[in-house]
């Protein structure tokens, strides 16, 4: 790997002279320009990054921020992994780069993001679990730092952000049971606060609404997004004298939980109680019966999700749309089926 005073060296012109040919200024002729690229390619040059970064005013690095804490996270949900590899992809290998920043859940999360704002170590950040009001979106809006929040937020601002459609699964989950003739159905939303169970449980209550249904409170139910949390949740369903028929889950994790209490009880799901899971997730592909849930193009969505960031770091938000909600299909499988 070549630095640019070899460079200069090699071409017997001045270090200045390279700089402006390699950075295309329009004082360098094109014959000097293209002898000066046509020799980097062949010495392997590669731009000191940290001298570039300290001239543009850039790091060439996106932050994702994320909450290391949480229950799925701990369980072993690989959504984030994929999601960020497909980021990857599309930044591709002239970046910008990816540096995770790792929010414990013994850190205050505001006071962790004032850190990351406060040391300007990255253009743009990536920011989760985003809270109904979110005082980290506050900040960041406050501040002009570069964001796109991964999830909605009712916090006043002009900020982009891509969210999945949990409103879209609720109504539609709702539909296929209630066509099926379900009257009773519960939701499980994940307890932590986060605004997509208020939007889940929302689509939820609305969609019952569309169908004629009566809301329960009883039969909405707050739980830890993992296995654990599942079987809370298959335990409170059991306990209740008058069952309901079926139930939504706000994070497909709760499915293992919830299928090993109904079969502890001597029940088999879909045929005692239809359940859906969230997103279609290759964790829970051995479940019998099979978890009727929803299709998500996670490679997509985190190609969107690098494109976006990539333009908010280097050209700002601009004219681009403040929301976009990412489809997810319906997957039909054994774990739903007409009430008992």
């Amino acid at each position: 790997m070549t630095g640019i005073k070899a460079l200069a060296r090699h071409l017997d012109l001045s270090i200045g002279t390279v700089s402006r040919a390699l950075n295309a200024k329009p004082d360098v002729s094109e014959k000097t320009r293209r002898r000066v690229l046509d020799a980097a390619r062949e010495l392997g040059y590669r731009p000191n990054q940290a001298g570039r970064s300290l001239r543009h005013g850039r790091t060439n690095t996106i932050g994702m921020v994320l909450e290391t804490g949480n229950a799925s996270t701990l369980g072993g949900d690989t959504f984030f992994m994929h999601l960020i590899d497909a980021m990857q992809e599309t930044l591709g290998s002239q970046g910008p780069d990816i540096v995770l920043l790792p929010c414990r859940s013994a850190d205050d999360p505001i006071e962790f993001l004032r850190r990351q704002v406060a040391r300007r170590s990255v253009d743009a950040l990536v920011i989760t679990a985003t809270r109904r009001q979110d005082a980290r979106i506050a900040l960041l809006v406050e501040d002009g730092m570069p964001f796109l929040a991964l999830g909605r937020s009712e916090t006043p601002g002009d900020y982009p952000w891509i969210d999945l459609d949990f409103d879209g699964v609720a109504r539609a989950s709702v539909a296929e049971l209630a066509r099926l003739g379900h009257r009773r159905i519960a939701i499980a939303a994940p307890r932590r606060d986060v605004n997509l169970a208020r939007v889940y449980i929302d689509g939820y209550r609305a969609a019952l609404a569309a169908h004629g249904l009566p809301f329960d409170d009883a039969l909405v139910l707050r739980a830890s997004a993992s296995e654990n949390g599942g079987l809370a949740v298959a335990e409170q369903l059991l306990a209740m004298a008058d069952r309901p028929t079926a139930v939504l889950l706000g994070q497909e994790l709760m499915a293992i939980g919830v299928y090993s209490g109904l079969q502890a009880a001597g029940l088999t799901p879909g045929r005692d109680l239809s359940v859906i899971g969230f997103r279609q997730n290759p964790q829970l592909r051995f479940l019998s019966p099979s978890l009727a849930c929803f299709g998500l193009d996670i490679r997509a969505l985190g190609q969107a999700v690098g494109e976006t960031v990539r333009q908010i770091a280097t050209a700002g938000s601009g004219d681009m749309p403040r929301g976009r909600i990412w489809p997810m299909t319906w997957v039909p499988a054994d774990s739903v089926q007409p009430p008992p």
